[in-house]
């Protein structure tokens, strides 16, 4: 999975109300972008897109991870903690030298 996906699943986890309008705001992607790695998650099952029930304007959707994709956003989190932990040891041994 690249950034692009998993920016996308830490925002949609924050608010899953969030418009593609606002995502592609926050994330500086294109609206476009934003559309085609929505598919792209939904198509791998990461997350679930519903529209609103009672909303009148029935275009609103709500953005769900479903549980492969909060353990996929979580792995993904995993490996970026020990890659930075490494980083960190790698530049401690740099300054003690």
């Amino acid at each position: 999975m690249n950034k692009d996906f998993f920016d996308i699943l830490r925002k949609i986890h924050k608010n899953p109300i969030a418009t593609q309008r606002y995502l592609a705001s926050e994330l500086n992607f294109s609206l476009g972008k934003i559309n085609y790695c929505l598919k792209g998650l939904k198509q791998k099952g990461l997350i679930k897109i519903s529209n609103f029930s009672k909303a009148e304007n029935k275009i609103k959707y709500i953005y769900v991870l479903t549980p492969k994709g909060i353990s996929e956003k979580s792995k993904i989190t995993l490996r970026f903690i020990k890659q930075k932990m490494k980083e960190y040891e790698e530049l401690k041994k740099e300054i003690k030298k």
